[in-house]
């Protein structure tokens, strides 16, 4: 049971604000050291060795670097500027429009934070300027903003892929379809709460000096660019040209293109793009080390062949466990970030699931629709501080969490949907 008590001692001390590396690191030794004596830790060495040479990680750094060159060459506002126009005279159209452009910068960024401020600070005061729903208008923000999560290339997907033994272009390819269709299920309830309540999500009266073909040409020079980057990045690892490692660099080289074109290139610009990748990327593996000493605690004290031995006995075999695991992790998303319940959860739950002979992909893509809920669901959603942190004073926390509630319900009818219908996804 040494495990198991590490493991909920773990968890208290992250709820209680401890930094969640060191939190890891120092409650794997005090428990390995009692459990085993300082021996455990003879191979420590060796397994940060091959945590650096790991070439599938380093895609995490190229891809964030993509993302934030993308952030600063003002990709979003000239998206949103020109979806609005086009989708604006629909009920409910800047919502629509923002929607696409969360899954434009998705596949293009990937950077969460990112999409949500920036979408917050643009599409925001415009839609309440014309008198949307408050919650309405957040709740679609912080639900788009989050579709990095899914959609590829995510970062969430490359960590996956590595802690399960799956290939992230494997991954990648099959989390386009939920993707997708999470997409689409957003619109539908636009459409259908925008019909229920006309006054909530008004038109835009269209400026009759610009033709409707000026808009679709603005819209497509907007469009056409971070789609391009997206096609070559996402296609070269499809069509097996290039790694996802590869396709990483590949991106962050098509982003500094993009950064010449939209004329936003500096070399201040690249040097801050630079430095906050290597502050994402040094907190990444900061949390993987610790993850990997608290892993190596846990199984030399039997943690794992307990709660392998607790979920085998699970009533219902392979849809039981998936169902109470997709539960466990919903629960944990309130309280602790993704990053925690790749490194620890996730490696606990991996062998019960291979034992069970369940397709790992379809695991993986099922285990990140459900960390995408947790950028959500109160009180700690990261979607919801990075709105609320450029909200303008009128939007209340309140307005915030009744916005998203909607928007959750969509994702958990989504990740039953991948649960119950795998082949109708392609898995």
């Amino acid at each position: 049971m040494v495990g198991i008590v590490m493991f909920f001692v773990a968890l208290f001390a992250l709820l209680l604000g401890f930094p969640v590396a060191f939190t890891f690191g120092g409650i794997a030794l005090i428990f390995g050291v009692w459990a085993e004596g300082f021996d455990m830790f003879a191979f420590m060495p060796y397994r940060i060795q091959s945590i650096m040479e790991n070439t599938v990680l380093m895609a995490v750094p190229l891809f964030v670097f993509m993302g934030l060159v993308l952030q600063k060459t003002r990709l979003a506002e000239q998206l949103l500027e020109s979806m609005g126009k086009l989708f604006g005279g629909v009920r409910g159209g800047i919502a629509i429009s923002t929607v696409l452009v969360g899954a434009l910068l998705a596949a293009s960024t990937g950077v969460v934070g990112a999409s949500v401020v920036a979408m917050g600070l643009i599409s925001l005061p415009v839609m309440l300027k014309y008198n949307y729903d408050k919650g309405l208008a957040c709740g679609t923000i912080c639900a788009s903003g989050t579709l990095g999560q899914i959609i590829p290339p995510s970062i969430v997907l490359i960590l996956l892929g590595d802690v399960l033994g799956v290939p992230v272009g494997d991954l990648f390819q099959a989390a386009i379809w939920p993707g997708l269709v999470l997409v689409g299920a957003y619109i539908v309830y636009i459409l259908i709460y925008a019909k229920m309540n006309p006054e909530a999500a008004a038109p835009i009266e269209r400026d009759e000096s610009v033709s409707r073909q000026q808009e679709v040409i603005a819209a497509l020079k907007a469009v056409i660019p971070p789609l391009a980057l997206i096609v070559v990045v996402l296609g070269s690892i499809f069509a097996g040209v290039a790694t996802p490692t590869e396709s990483a660099a590949l991106g962050g080289a098509g982003a500094i293109v993009l950064a010449v074109l939209y004329r936003q290139f500096s070399w201040g610009m690249i040097y801050d793009a630079a430095k906050e990748t290597v502050k994402v990327t040094a907190m990444v593996f900061a949390i993987l080390l610790g993850a990997t000493a608290f892993s190596m605690a846990f199984t030399y004290t039997g943690g794992d062949h307990l709660v392998e031995q607790w979920m085998l006995q699970i009533p219902g075999e392979k849809w039981g466990f998936l169902i109470i695991t997709m539960l466990v992790i919903l629960v944990l998303g309130f309280f602790i970030d993704f990053v925690e319940i790749c490194f620890i959860i996730v490696p606990i739950l991996a062998p019960v699931a291979e034992l069970l002979g369940i397709n790992m992909t379809w695991f993986a893509i099922l285990v990140a629709m459900n960390l995408q809920t947790s950028f959500l669901t109160p009180p700690f959603g990261f979607s919801l501080f990075y709105l609320k942190g450029v909200a303008p004073s009128g939007v209340t926390t309140r307005d915030i969490y009744r916005g998203v509630m909607p928007f959750i319900a969509i994702q958990i009818a989504v990740l039953a949907t991948i649960l119950v219908f795998p082949e109708f996804y392609g898995m």
